[in-house]
């Protein structure tokens, strides 16, 4: 198993500790994987993503047994005809980024780690802190001062050190990343380590059981530093290599009108992304201004025969309440997925006749 650096493909051991490649490329992973048996897998009696164990950097006995608490396994909703929502929000700690972490952090206790850095708008820093206490490492934890009071009490909660920074989520990425090489110690990112998307990539193995070994025409992502993208792009080239799909189901991506470079990209056919200026936006969850991975980001969106759209503010408290009537109470960020929904459906009117899936990626009880 080893990092890849994705310009110059210079490959680093995972223990070597590294973020970034020297020449300054991102890393991706490889490993050995064995296809799943969705058949088996299917009725397993174990509900969580760890049933995909062949297919994820770890072996049966490692040390992830005493680390997980059941993650994986969350409903498929019915909204609409062929609509269909996946509650990640029924996580331990009430998010997605539960999928990444339990990963993540595993990985870390299994290489020796004692003591992680992390930064993140809330959720991504909220499952580091949970993972981390189970596995008895230390973390602290750099979020933007304007983070959600919720989201902070429930850091601080597992006993991470919590580290408010001033400026948007750029400039709390620079504060981690400072402390990473300062100390050189582990840098526990769902930006920078590509461990996280081996857990977020499950989130479409089990789409995919759910829905009776079929995959939708299109899932809705939302997309800040992608990695719920990632995770998907990652798992379907995987099911095409296995031979259990033929074809790549469509990545219509999604941000906030008020922070949205990747859509700027992409509508001006470019393959890297400029920083833009974050107008504020109720979607702190994707409020990047200046993604990291952008460049893969459009790749995977583009190769999919994909698509991405942005959504008003108004959009989003709107799609909000809708999903409460709905008895569907989800964070702000997770609200822009169902507007994209009905922005998308305007714009391709075929897609009503087409299975989606969107993600409700965090509670609202993580919003003030």
């Amino acid at each position: 198993m080893e990092y890849v650096c994705v310009e110059c493909g210079h490959r680093f051991s995972l223990d070597v500790n590294p973020w970034k490649c020297h020449c300054g490329g991102l890393l991706s992973i490889e490993y050995e994987k064995k296809p799943i048996d969705f058949e088996a897998t299917a009725i397993s009696k174990d509900h969580s993503l760890w049933k995909y164990i062949y297919a994820l950097p770890f072996e049966n006995d490692d040390c992830w047994r005493s680390i997980t608490m059941g993650e994986g396994g969350t409903p498929l909703i019915s909204l609409a005809r062929n609509l269909y929502a996946k509650a990640d929000y029924h996580m331990p700690t009430l998010s997605f980024k539960d999928r990444g972490a339990a990963i993540l952090v595993a990985m870390a206790k299994k290489l020796g780690v004692e003591e992680v850095v992390a930064d993140s708008s809330g959720n991504a820093g909220t499952a580091i802190a949970a993972y981390g206490a189970r596995a008895g490492i230390r973390c602290h934890v750099f979020v933007p001062a304007s983070t959600s009071h919720k989201k902070i009490k429930q850091i601080e909660a597992h006993g991470a050190e919590i580290h408010k920074i001033p400026g948007n989520r750029e400039d709390t990425a620079k504060a981690a990343i400072e402390m990473v090489e300062r100390t050189n110690m582990f840098y526990a990112s769902h930006i920078y380590n590509p461990l996280f998307w081996e857990g977020t990539k499950t989130y479409f193995y089990e789409v995919f059981e759910q829905l009776n070994g079929k995959m939708p025409d299109a899932f809705i992502i939302p997309v800040g530093n992608g990695t719920l993208l990632m995770g998907a792009y990652i798992a379907f080239r995987e099911m095409i290599s296995w031979g259990i799909i033929n074809k790549m189901p469509r990545i219509l991506a999604v941000q906030a009108e008020n922070c949205a470079p990747i859509k700027s990209a992409f509508i001006s056919n470019k393959t890297k992304v400029e920083p833009c200026e974050n107008k504020g936006t109720l979607a702190e969850g994707i409020a990047i201004a200046a993604p990291a991975r952008g460049s893969e980001i459009l790749k995977a969106v583009r190769e999919t025969d994909g698509d991405i759209i942005g959504v008003t503010e108004e959009n989003i408290a709107s799609a909000r309440e809708v999903l409460a009537h709905k008895g569907i109470y989800v964070e702000v960020t997770s609200a822009v997925n169902y507007a994209a929904y009905l922005n998308y459906i305007s714009k391709y009117t075929e897609l009503k006749d087409k299975t989606v899936v969107l993600p409700l990626t965090g509670a609202g009880i993580k919003s003030n």
